[in-house]
């Protein structure tokens, strides 16, 4: 989107709106806006963020894991964390401000990942229920 047609996006959110708007995690509505009180009331984020597997990415992850023991962590899950972090804040942006959020992707489930979000996040339930046939 150019920059005035992400502007008209952004305007239709209005206080106490029905509307709907989709994003990219980590793309340019993931920080830097700003819709307070009822104008952004929930989000979904259906991934973890985490960074592209590639050839720079990799030798960083092997490099970090021989140094310290964390390779994958450092390169890949914490920059994942920290960007659905920031996505969460687009609907908690004060004390005052409520709303719900949903992540979806199993891997929310993990206790390596759980441990890393905010502990006033209260979720319901992470493991999602299978039936089986």
């Amino acid at each position: 989107m150019s920059e005035s047609e992400r502007c008209v996006f952004i305007a239709r959110f209005e206080p106490y709106g029905s509307g709907v708007g989709f994003a990219v995690l980590g793309g340019a509505f993931a920080e830097g806006i700003d819709l307070p009180g009822n104008r952004l009331i929930g989000a979904f984020i259906a991934t973890l963020g985490l960074p592209q597997v590639n050839p720079i990415n990799e030798a960083i992850a092997n490099s970090l894991q021989q140094c310290f023991g964390v390779g994958h962590e450092y390169t890949y899950l914490y920059p994942g964390i920290q960007k659905v972090a920031q996505a969460a804040g687009r609907v908690i942006r004060s004390t005052s401000d409520r709303g719900t959020l949903y992540l979806i992707d199993e891997r929310y489930a993990r206790s390596s990942v759980t441990q890393h979000l905010p502990r006033w996040w209260k979720p319901r339930a992470w493991q999602a229920e299978v039936q089986q046939g």
